[in-house]
């Protein structure tokens, strides 16, 4: 299973929280790259759905991820 931004993207709009079916149902009809459908169906399913992108791809950048200090510009 890899993820890229472009792969997790198409996840940005899925219905969460999401289980896992869901997020494959959401990305077939959606028209998601076979990858992405591939990566979901690598997921480890506990039955519990994911609430949020994080928990499928931890690597996804948060808006966090993109804050800067405007006092250093």
């Amino acid at each position: 299973m890899y993820w890229t931004l472009e792969l997790a993207s198409y996840l940005d709009d899925a219905p969460w929280p999401a289980t896992k079916d869901e997020l494959i149902d959401f990305a077939i009809r959606s028209g998601a790259p076979l990858e992405v459908i591939e990566n979901l169906q690598e997921l480890e399913d506990d039955g519990e759905p994911f609430e949020t992108i994080e928990e499928v791809w931890p690597d996804y950048p948060t808006p966090e991820d993109y804050f800067f200090n405007e006092d250093e510009l």
